[in-house]
């Protein structure tokens, strides 16, 4: 296998034997053969829809299975061949609707040239047969391919990866966005071509940056306006008695479904990692068995799981090797999978997700294992620091503001994330930090207080909800009358894990947000004359030590 899509690839080159996120070198190939029918099947899509023909179904299709190709995501090889046979069974359908309407509109048949990925076809349809040709289609096919522009290439595809995910969030809440299937084929099917040139590859990067922004800020408006804003909202972090349910990923619709059927049950539902969020909607409030947060971030699940005692629900992603100790009670759905491990379907059109299994494997089990106790305080999407706009510009006039630091992103399992906690504790008491997404795992149960009444960490929710704080950046910069976020006294401090936290690096890039620390490390798919081009350009940089940094960000540097 040959994979470096994550931040925690080995030693910060490529995963070459198995994945450091569990993936087997059979996965990994699997995957990259899903990928490689996807191009495929997006290069016959765009001719279709050149002729006329769209739809929107298979459009959908290319989200939900170049999602299941994320970091943690699906790691059961029977389904990743299912969606194999369907992303061919798709694309030969599409390219047979072009060669048919082109025929009729020009009144002859196509004769140009389609990529490998587009026509390659199997002979048995079996697992090894997919895996054999997974094995010559991957990031290092071809060889002759230079070095920078494969870099830039695999950019490109892991920010579609975000964006795919992204895409397939807001249509489980019924947003499908057209404009954002469209532009996912098209870039999958430009990252076919051979003959592009560093400008070209620049300039989809920073458009898939773009789209970042757009379904970013879909998704947000159709969560507000299916579960209202967030509101600053303090959530338990203890146990009450009696058996539970653990719910973790980023699906709120799934939360939503699950609720519904656990009403009147005795049942507690408990959110984990990235679901801590919902408590902060007026939606959720009104189940009262909704009673609180269990765990901290994704990679300690194999450590904090075995404690709850109940079934564990994953929604999206962040799912690791589940232990013996807790397998027999773990449930997937969506894109989400392990082999062996129960999975439940997708809800019925206009109906709910049937998650009687998991209900009826709670009833059985005792009251988990309390980890902590307390409450934590989310809720501060940008509708919430907005309503205190004008508490946080007199802070700010007054200086008991200095600067805010946004520290979103993703948590994992290096130590050299203790970065991030240290920085947190570091920091002056004027800073004010803005977070979104599990880093802020890092550093959201310290003590640091708050200014006149704004805590000093403003947790504004998922990875998704790192729309909110461009909204509050850019809001700022009106209010104070600068011409860009970049004269704002905001500091960049990002922690990237996977390839949603990629694409959200693009949409910030496409905003032309200038001296980014990122890290642990810089991702190991760019190349260093891709990290001089990103230097020079936009001021990326990596992070250094903390004693450093924390002398930097206080000079707005």
């Amino acid at each position: 296998m040959f994979c470096y899509q994550c931040q925690e690839t080995t030693n910060n080159q490529n995963c070459y034997l198995r994945g450091v996120c569990g993936k087997s070198g059979v996965t990994a190939s699997l995957q990259d053969m899903l990928v490689f029918a996807l191009k495929g099947f997006s290069v016959c899509a765009v001719k279709a829809r050149e002729v006329g023909e769209s739809d929107a179904d298979t459009e959908l299709f290319v989200a939900q299975a170049l999602f299941a190709t994320l970091s943690n995501v699906n790691f059961d090889d029977g389904r990743i061949v299912e969606l194999i046979v369907e992303a061919l069974d798709r694309r030969d359908q599409a390219r047979g609707r072009f060669f048919d309407l082109y025929e009729a509109q020009h009144g002859e048949a196509f004769t140009g040239v389609l990529p490998e990925a587009a026509t390659w076809y199997y002979v048995d349809g079996t697992q090894e047969e997919f895996e054999k040709k997974g094995e010559t289609v991957g990031i290092d096919a071809d060889p002759t391919l230079d070095a920078d522009l494969r870099s830039l290439r695999e950019l490109i595809i892991y920010g579609l990866k975000g964006l795919a995910a992204y895409t397939e969030h807001a249509a489980m809440l019924d947003n499908h966005r057209q404009d954002l299937l469209v532009f996912l084929q098209e870039a999958l099917a430009f990252t076919t071509r051979t003959d592009f040139t560093v400008a070209e590859l620049v300039g989809k990067a920073l458009e898939c940056g773009k789209y970042g922004v757009d379904v970013m800020a879909a998704l947000d408006e159709t969560l507000t306006t299916r579960y209202g804003h967030p509101e600053p909202t303090q959530v338990a972090l203890g146990v009450v008695d009696g058996p539970g349910i653990l719910i973790s990923g980023h699906d709120l619709r799934d939360l939503e479904d699950l609720l519904e059927q656990t009403m009147g049950t005795g049942i507690n539902i408990y959110t984990h990692g990235e679901m801590l969020p919902a408590h902060a909607y007026p939606f959720f409030k009104k189940y009262p068995h909704l009673v609180g947060n269990y765990g901290n971030a994704w990679w300690l699940q194999q450590k904090e799981f075995p404690g709850f005692n109940g079934p564990i629900l994953m929604t999206t992603n962040c799912l690791q090797k589940p232990l013996p100790s807790y397998a027999d009670r773990i449930f997937t759905t969506g894109m989400v999978g392990w082999a062996d491990i129960p999975h439940i379907p997708e809800r019925p059109q206009g109906g709910r997700k049937d998650f009687s299994a998991v209900i009826a494997r709670a009833h059985d089990c005792a009251t988990p294992e309390a980890l902590e106790s307390g409450s934590i305080m989310v809720g501060f999407a940008h509708k919430a620091i907005l309503d205190r706009a004008d508490a946080v510009v007199s802070a700010v006039q007054s200086g008991a503001i200095k600067r805010f630091v946004v520290m979103a992103g993703c948590d994992g399992r290096q130590k050299e994330r203790q970065y991030y906690t240290d920085i947190a504790a570091g920091l002056p008491e004027d800073n004010v930090i803005l977070t979104a997404g599990c880093a802020k795992y890092r550093y959201n149960k310290l003590d640091l207080g708050d200014i006149g009444g704004i805590p000093r960490v403003l947790d504004a929710g998922q990875c998704n909800d790192s729309y909110s704080l461009v909204a509050v950046a850019l809001k700022l910069a009106e209010v104070f009358g600068v011409e860009s976020v970049n004269d704002l006294p905001i500091s960049y401090d990002i922690a990237w894990y996977e390839q949603k936290a990629v694409l959200v690096l693009l949409a910030l890039l496409h905003l032309n947000v200038k001296q980014i620390r990122l890290g642990p490390t810089l991702p190991a798919f760019l190349t260093p004359n891709v990290i001089s081009l990103l230097v020079e350009t936009f001021e990326l940089k990596p992070i250094s030590t903390v004693e450093m940094d924390l002398e930097l960000i206080a000079a707005g540097k």
